[in-house]
């Protein structure tokens, strides 16, 4: 990443995460947390590295990883203002060891139900509880699954975090447009999307947010489709679904485009996929519910006699993963804030023919919606 790019975003308060967290122990039923999810421990701590778990006290906060990255965590941490205490283990049996010595007696200590394997809960529970540990610190602590309370915080976005972004959105902007005039060359999908990746590098992002889907003709109909060796046609559909990491947060876009005129049973599937996305993207505002605006883009496809080729959720939230809270889909029971990131990206998939998807990823207002990704919608090239 340029530093030009980092240099260019807000502050985030990493440092107040916690405290905001811990009002919600009440609810829970637990007196202190535990988080193994990697992109929490990086949410609360600032930490980027593959391996570490955070305990989440009434009034402290404590840290710990092994050897390879004493030095990093401690750098990380202080940049991200972050007060902890640092415990380096060289097994996760020396780490879990030193979390629990922190405890206050008879502790009830959640854990994230999502993030734990039930090998990882049998381990806990044999070193926490008492079976294991010595000393009456460490005996009687209870284990306690919760659900979704870091991500609950992470739902609603910062300024920093939306700037991030924002940044990481204008960069897919830019790499695609010097890109798309490169199609009527006729590259295999692999090419472009691997085109795709070393220009958002250059413009300064980390990485891909996930692997790119680069989808012509037939293969459009397929929503996941990974980039094959198929070279791209002139008069077909290509749907193009990418984006990067800018300091750790996700863009999402997706594109359908042709080289030439498709067709007119194509341009009137790419209209109505436009059309639909429209009317998702004038539903989402603070308030809404996250099925109602699924209805509004199913609604759309239904009524062109498509909606049995609309075979996924209209969205979900965009931040530290490329899919988090909230889900944009018709079993969906979220409520959209103020400062939530989501996608809205309806879809027609057409075996054997072809697809269009149009996604773009917008920041929740309190009458709207400000959009994040700003590439025009054209068909054709």
């Amino acid at each position: 990443m340029t530093v030009d790019v980092l240099d260019a975003l807000p502050a985030m308060d990493v440092a107040g995460r916690a405290a905001r967290l811990r009002p919600l122990f009440a609810d829970a039923g637990i007196d202190a947390l535990l988080v193994t999810s990697l992109p929490n421990v990086r949410y609360l701590t600032g930490f980027t590295g593959s391996s570490a778990m955070v305990l989440v006290t009434g009034d402290a906060l404590a840290f710990t990883s092994d050897g390879r990255y004493r030095t990093q965590a401690g750098e990380q941490l202080a940049a991200a203002g972050v007060e902890a205490h640092i415990e380096i283990g060289a097994t996760v049996t020396a780490q879990r060891d030193a979390l629990g010595a922190m405890l206050a007696p008879s502790s009830r200590l959640g854990l994230e139900a999502h993030a734990v394997t039930w090998a990882q809960q049998r381990d806990f529970a044999r070193a926490l509880t008492g079976q294991e540990l010595a000393g009456p610190e460490s005996a009687g602590h209870e284990l306690v699954p919760t659900d979704g309370l870091v991500e609950l915080l992470r739902r609603v976005k910062e300024p920093g975090e939306v700037a991030r972004i924002r940044a990481a959105c204008a960069i897919a902007d830019d790499a695609l447009a010097a890109l798309l005039p490169t199609l009527a060359d006729g590259p295999t999908e692999r090419d472009f999307a691997l085109d795709l990746e070393v220009e958002m590098r250059r413009r300064g992002a980390s990485g891909n947010s996930f692997d790119p889907i680069i989808a012509s003709g037939p293969n459009g109909a397929k929503p996941h489709a990974r980039p094959s060796a198929r070279r791209i046609g002139r008069g077909e559909l290509i749907v193009i679904d990418f984006g990067c990491i800018v300091d750790g947060y996700c863009s999402d876009m997706t594109r359908t485009v042709s080289v030439g005129d498709p067709g007119p049973e194509a341009r009137r599937v790419w209209d109505v996929v436009r059309d639909s996305q429209w009317a998702g993207r004038e539903a989402v505002r603070a308030g809404a519910d996250c099925a109602a605006v699924d209805r509004a883009c199913r609604d759309v496809i239904v009524a062109a006699g498509w909606g049995d080729s609309f075979v996924h959720g209209t969205g979900h939230g965009v931040g530290l993963e490329i899919h988090e809270a909230p889900r944009v889909a018709a079993s969906a029971r979220d409520t959209l804030e103020s400062g939530s990131v989501v996608t809205v990206e309806p879809g027609v998939y057409l075996p054997g023919v072809g697809g269009v998807r149009i996604e773009d990823t917008v920041v929740v207002t309190p009458d709207g919606a400000d959009p994040l990704t700003e590439f025009p919608k054209d068909l054709v090239l």
